[in-house]
């Protein structure tokens, strides 16, 4: 009786690794899921037949290579059945797309925004608008017959997210407190998905660790800046969130005593000394310039203004501060930049270097990597989808198999 009762569990738990070996390796043979999985080829035949079934995975026949015996088959994700909504809340932009199961945007819309604060109500009003015109686009380019199922919307937000009821607790830049932000998205969308609310930089963690930088690597630090900088903890190849779902606030680390007052309320916050705007006074920039601004400084740098060197000197010297600090707190392999920083990592990456070198703690004789982001402005939007797909990729069959309300 206890087998018998296991058996669902075991197999909804098979049909998520086969899946999510899948979506890690791009496409295998039945023999590499059976090496990479250990299960067996029967098994891995039946749970590779399933998920075809349901619409996940499609199986076709490779090309003879000229070797004796019969090739084993192809198998890789389908992208052309369910996609997640993934909804991003930025500063100084809005943006919403439609992802697949395989992290391809399928289509994507953004719209700039005053970088004064808004109100939550006004921001929610305006994503709908934006979602509802991309659904129509969608429609519109779809095939007859072929409509992808939306199966979850995964919302990033700049702030502190209570993870159990998608609250923004906290987001010092948009002016937010106690905002139930999955409830007013739900309503303003009128969803019959669940929607899920994340911080900005852990889901940009959750994408780099999956399909970007991170990959292959186990204990993974995401260290992202534009406006405000927070960061994500991968650790054991699993998101590290917190007690609440706070983790990760690493921009209101506090490094300079004598620093100034951080949106945050607290004084010396690290995103005063490496965010955005301190980056750009320090070069005589607009601190409120934004994109344009720092394209033009990084344009200055390279052709030899003093000023602009001397901020990104400064840049490196308090990046390396916060980054030493949570490389010996957290004894991470890999430390990923993204953001503003992996913009200007090629601008100042041998200073960094040297100030990482005088900060390293040298008993440790560790070697730990410091490297730009892949994904780029992609990063959030596909943790966001991430977030989305999270009952499907634990539960496929499950979530498939139940009625659409």
């Amino acid at each position: 009786m206890i087998a018998a009762a296991r058996t669902p569990q075991v197999r909804q738990s098979n049909l998520a690794l086969v899946l999510d070996q899948l979506r890690r390796r791009g496409s295998s043979s039945r023999s590499e899921l059976v090496a990479a999985t250990g299960l067996t080829r029967s098994a891995i035949a039946g749970l590779v037949g399933e998920l075809e079934t349901l619409g996940l995975v499609v199986e076709t026949a490779p090309a003879r290579d000229g070797r004796p015996g019969r090739p084993s088959p192809v198998v890789q994700v389908d992208d052309r059945c369910v996609v997640a909504l993934a909804i991003e809340i930025f500063v100084d932009e809005i943006g919403a797309a439609f992802v697949a199961l395989d992290g391809s945007v399928v289509a994507s819309a953004r719209i700039a925004r005053p970088r004064a604060r808004v109100a939550a109500v006004e921001t929610v009003a305006d994503v709908a608008e934006l979602v509802g015109r991309l659904d129509a686009e969608l429609r519109d380019a779809s095939t007859p017959g072929t409509r992808r199922r939306l199966v979850g919307c995964g919302v990033s937000v700049p702030g502190l997210v209570r993870e159990l009821d998608g609250v923004v607790v906290a987001a010092p830049n948009l002016g937010w407190i106690d905002v139930a932000l999955a409830d007013s998205i739900v309503s303003a969308l009128r969803l019959r998905v669940p929607v899920t609310v994340g911080n900005d930089a852990d889901l940009g963690a959750l994408a780099e660790s999956r399909f970007g930088a991170g990959i292959g690597s186990d204990h993974m630090i995401f260290v992202s800046g534009e406006v405000g900088v927070g960061g994500g903890l991968v650790a054991a190849g699993r998101p590290v969130v917190g007690h609440l779902g706070f983790a990760g606030e690493i921009g209101h680390l506090p490094v300079n005593p004598d620093g100034r007052r951080c949106p945050c309320g607290s004084i010396g916050c690290w995103e005063t000394e490496v965010g955005e705007a301190a980056l750009l006074e320090r070069a005589g920039l607009d601190p409120a310039g934004g994109r344009a601004a720092v394209d033009e400084l990084l344009d200055r740098a390279a052709s030899g203004e003093k000023r602009a060197l001397d901020a990104l000197a400064v840049e490196a010297r308090w990046l390396a501060i916060g980054v030493a600090g949570l490389v010996n707190v957290l004894d991470p392999d890999t430390v990923v930049l993204g953001g503003l920083f992996a913009r200007v990592l090629p601008a100042l990456r041998f200073r960094l270097d040297a100030e990482l070198a005088d900060r390293r703690y040298v008993a440790a004789r560790r070697d730990v990597a410091v490297v730009g982001a892949r994904l780029g402005s992609r990063a959030v939007t596909v943790g966001a989808a991430e977030l989305a797909f999270g009952p499907l990729l634990d539960d496929p069959a499950g979530v498939m198999s139940a009625s659409v309300a």
